[in-house]
């Protein structure tokens, strides 16, 4: 067989970048092809970007808090200049509300205890100490719009809030993106942008590299499917989804831009509120903005995409929803008539839980189902599907002996048959972006 490169990477978004980049450190020639003009340009760039450590079990912490580290110290990351300069970490707090459903937080302070995270357990007062223009009364269970108690308090205040001060979000994820693939190029790196892939190709009963819509194939004896919501599409392609236990779909989100209220700072004060109670999460956003994004309560219906390049990106009445759920919490918030924010995909799996893994087809690798909450792993996502790959690739089988990946800054060994294809569905995950 001739060989191109040792590695494909389908897709050039933070995930696609990072996992070429740590490739490319080690010695493989690698390419990252993408059918959108330059890396970040799909759902990546319209990523909320949150960088949060509160999991309620503590392998998800650890991973949080190794990947926060990378993100603390992005130059040294990423190791080379980029001449659009670099994107920034911006750390604001984060206030989670304590619920019923997430078990008041107690399984999330245990799992930052055990990872000595900091944080603050805090009751009403304490909320409304922290964040003046908020409105501690319990809104919760969520419903939708059109029932009679949308809006209606349904009991006295939330019963608290953890205030974990190191959280915040990355100043411009498509640049992320970008400085990632000028430190993938620096290793001998390469990219291939408006390069659509229509065919997986075999050879030998494995991977033998990819064909693309011009016709053109690039050959290789690994490839791996980082195409986001497009990746359930790439599984199909290469035959291996009947295989997996745990599928992908895309999944229509959208996420609200509206002004700050009347007289608040919030780039200075706000900070990142998840908020069970009332089905939402938000964040200061540039120009003195709210962004405000949907936790996906169990009252909603959820629009799943079976064409990716094909589907309504205009907002619904959703937006409206999602402003008018973060009203009741952050009190004197505009409903503006305009509509301003973001539409698009996220590549979600069975339970909201990634898949990192191989596949059924020799030689082709996953790392999908990632939308949603895996932004802020990405560096070690790019790292664990390096190492994935040199094990399996050097005869480790990953199915009966799966991978332990070591982190660093945390010391301790991640369990990657977590993220196996072959899993059967979580019960603990909470099936919505929190993960």
């Amino acid at each position: 067989m001739s060989q191109d490169y040792d590695a494909i990477v389908i897709g050039a978004g933070i995930i696609g970048c990072c996992t070429g980049f740590e490739l490319a450190k080690r010695g493989s020639r690698t390419l990252n092809v993408d059918k959108l003009p330059a890396a970040g340009y799909g759902s990546t760039s319209n990523t909320c970007a949150i960088i949060r450590l509160h999991y309620s079990t503590p392998a998800g912490v650890a991973m949080a808090r190794e990947s926060y580290f990378y993100w603390l110290d992005w130059g040294k990351y990423v190791g080379v200049p980029d001449e659009s300069g670099l994107t920034r970490y911006v750390n604001t707090g984060c206030l989670v509300t304590k619920t019923e459903k997430n078990k008041q937080l107690e399984n999330v302070m245990a799992s930052l205890d055990e990872l000595h995270v900091v944080y603050e357990d805090l009751d009403a007062a304490g909320m409304q100490e922290k964040l003046s223009f908020i409105d501690t009364r319990q809104y919760g269970p969520p419903v939708t719009a059109d029932d009679a108690g949308f809006g209606r308090p349904t009991g006295g205040d939330v019963p608290g809030a953890v205030y974990i001060p190191e959280s915040g979000y990355i100043s411009d994820p498509q640049l992320a993106c970008h400085n990632v693939q000028r430190a993938c190029e620096a290793h001998g790196g390469e990219f291939r942008f408006n390069a659509e892939v229509v065919e997986i190709l075999r050879e030998g009963g494995r991977t033998a590299g990819v064909k693309l819509s011009d016709g053109s194939e690039i050959r290789a004896p690994v490839v791996v499917n980082v195409a986001g919501p497009h990746s359930f599409v790439i599984n199909r392609m290469a035959g291996v989804e009947e295989g997996m236990n745990i599928k992908t779909r895309a999944l229509k989100q959208e996420v609200c831009h509206v002004p700050a209220p009347e007289g608040t700072d919030y780039n200075v004060v706000g900070m990142l509120i998840s908020d069970g109670d009332i089905g939402c999460y938000s964040r200061p956003e540039v120009g003195n903005n709210v962004l405000i994004g949907s936790e996906d309560p169990e009252c909603d219906d959820l629009e799943w995409v079976e064409d990716p390049d094909n589907y309504d990106n205009t907002f619904s009445p959703q937006w409206k929803t999602q402003v008018l759920r973060e009203a009741q919490r952050v009190q004197g918030l505009p409903i503006p008539d305009a509509r301003q924010g973001l539409v698009d995909l996220y590549d979600v799996s069975d339970d909201w839980i990634p898949i990192y893994d191989r596949s059924d087809l020799p030689g082709f690798y996953m790392a999908v189902g990632t939308s949603g909450n895996q932004f802020k792993n990405a560096p070690v996502a790019g790292k664990l599907m390096a190492e994935l790959i040199d094990r399996v690739e050097n005869g480790q089988d990953h199915d009966a002996d799966p991978v332990q990946f070591h982190m660093k800054y945390t010391r301790r060994d991640c369990d990657l048959g977590f993220f196996s294809r072959l899993r059967t569905i979580n019960p603990d995950s909470s099936y919505s972006v929190i993960g």
